[in-house]
């Protein structure tokens, strides 16, 4: 990874996060001894919580990635540039559960310190998931605005990461 990334620190991120995920979108990888998954996200944050660089992304349980995420200690972030917006959609269509998708989309998996990313990202974050809780339709304070977006009832799962490492594409 060295030779085509470098490391950066949280700070020295310069896209604006808001555009980063909910217009950029990312993909969300968490990997086992038995494998990974990938999807697309375009809800999360980054941030700053008990005295740590964070980050928080969310996963319905219905989605494949959701088993790997539950068992995995790390998971990454991968930015992909606007030229591939393509295997995003595709990413954020299918599930791993019926179709390869690395193979479907061309994708060209990386190791990173401790998960997998992948070599088309411009920036990658990776984080150690510190905390996770079910998002409960008890807590909506406006649900009006909220519940619409639940019509099957599967409620996210909320994963606050630890920010471990960054790379930046050179």
């Amino acid at each position: 990874m060295e030779k085509e990334y470098k490391r950066i620190a949280p700070k020295d991120i310069k896209q604006d996060p808001f555009t980063l995920i909910s217009k950029t979108w990312f993909l969300l990888t968490a990997a086992t001894e038995t494998g990974y998954n990938t999807m697309t996200c375009s809800w999360g944050a980054l941030g700053h919580l008990w005295h740590k660089d964070i980050c928080i992304v969310y996963v319905r349980p219905t989605r494949f990635t959701y088993e790997f995420m539950q068992k995995a200690d790390y998971f990454t972030l991968s930015f992909l540039p606007e030229k591939h917006r393509k295997i995003l959609q595709y990413c954020g269509s299918h599930s791993g559960r019926n179709t390869d998708k690395i193979k479907d989309t061309g994708l060209n998996p990386i190791e990173t310190e401790k998960s997998i990313a992948f070599k088309e990202a411009d920036l990658i974050i990776e984080a150690q998931k510190m905390a996770h809780q079910i998002i409960s339709p008890k807590s909506f304070d406006i649900p009006e605005e909220i519940e619409p977006l639940y019509p099957e009832k599967d409620y996210h799962m909320m994963y606050t990461g630890k920010i471990t490492n960054i790379w930046q594409k050179k």
